[in-house]
């Protein structure tokens, strides 16, 4: 009994092919999809090309094809894909769906793009390939370097100690402590009072700001300046130091302060105030005597 391919080589069977064939012509996919202008077709050549897709997909499962054969399939995968989204746009320009948001992405997602380098997917036994695996393996991240600025974001009061006494646990310690240094140097008070080692207390205060005499009364008033020299003679015996005497009229700290608002006042008045006005006012303080 004859085989299906032996009886679909006779020439009967060939001859009744023919006879089927004729007036048939072989349309042939356009290689730019701007060629196309009916939908229809448009939406036909994707159909097609959709489906040739699913086989290579199919076909590329099989480690066992060869390197070369697998990276020969995932090649025109990816060329059939690019050439898909041509004949969507086209669809879209020619008034039909936009398969972009309305379509399946089953085939799409079967392959898996390197990170970094986005359009070219890999399918299958294309992702075990020598040289491919390792782009997939996830190198560790290095931790980002911290600038400056992210240091001094979380610097705080809590860092410069300013919070330490909220605890509740640092205050009694320093009181504790606190109470033991006071009592050491009492005892250590009593002890060099008990051996006569402690420095004798003055009752006169050392004299910080000398107060000036001045020259005239003391020439009109002799006795002042014995009573001057007797004061002078007391402090260098306590103190180590004679006292100051002025020649001069020595302002007092009241008298500079007035001095000093008098200035900051007239360079306002030069800063703001007119010719003018300066005028009337020089005339005004000349009437009134000031």
């Amino acid at each position: 009994m004859a085989r299906n391919a032996e009886k679909a080589m006779t020439a009967l069977a060939r001859f009744r092919q023919m006879k089927l064939e004729e007036g048939k012509v072989t349309e042939k996919r356009p290689f730019i999809a701007s060629e196309c202008n009916d939908r229809h077709k448009a939406e036909k050549w994707r159909r097609q090309i959709i489906g040739e897709i699913a086989k290579k997909v199919a076909q590329i499962q099989n480690a066992g094809l060869g390197e070369f054969r697998i990276r020969d399939l995932n090649d025109e995968i990816n060329k059939l894909l690019r050439e898909k989204n041509h004949w969507q746009d086209r669809i879209k320009e020619l008034g039909g769906p936009d398969y972009f948001r309305i379509g399946p992405r089953m085939l799409d997602h079967e392959g898996k793009e390197v990170p970094g380098n986005r359009g070219y997917k890999y399918f299958g036994a294309a992702r075990d390939l020598p040289g491919v695996r390792e782009l997939f393996e996830q190198q560790p991240m290095k931790a980002p370097r911290k600038t400056r600025t992210d240091l001094m974001r979380g610097v705080g009061a809590d860092y410069f100690g300013y919070r330490d006494e909220d605890d509740g646990v640092i205050l009694p310690l320093e009181a504790e402590y606190e109470e033991k240094f006071v009592a050491e140097k009492i005892q250590e008070w009593k002890e060099k009072k008990a051996s006569g080692t402690l420095p004798q207390e003055t009752d006169e205060d050392e004299l910080l700001y000398p107060v000036p005499v001045q020259a005239d009364s003391d020439e009109d008033q002799p006795g002042v300046e014995m009573e001057a020299d007797d004061d002078d003679d007391d402090m260098g015996e306590v103190g180590g130091t004679n006292r100051f005497i002025s020649h001069v009229p020595v302002p007092s700290q009241k008298d500079i302060e007035e001095e000093l608002v008098r200035r900051k006042k007239m360079e306002l008045l030069h800063q703001y105030a007119s010719e003018s006005l300066q005028h009337q006012e020089e005339e005004a303080r000349a009437l009134l005597g000031v």
